[in-house]
């Protein structure tokens, strides 16, 4: 069976799309305070603590 490669003619673009290329990921920011990781899990001093 021949896969499809063109969108029938009928097809209307949403007006949602868009040609523009997509946004570079911002640089990852590690915050160095008391944050939960997972598992619920928190960190402090390179201790995992849990509550």
């Amino acid at each position: 069976m021949k896969r499809a490669t063109k969108r029938p003619e009928s097809f209307e673009k949403p007006a949602y799309w868009s040609n523009n290329p997509p946004p570079k990921p911002e640089a990852n920011v590690v915050e160095e305070k008391l944050s939960p990781t997972r598992y619920g899990d928190w960190v402090k001093d390179g201790i995992a603590i849990d509550f």
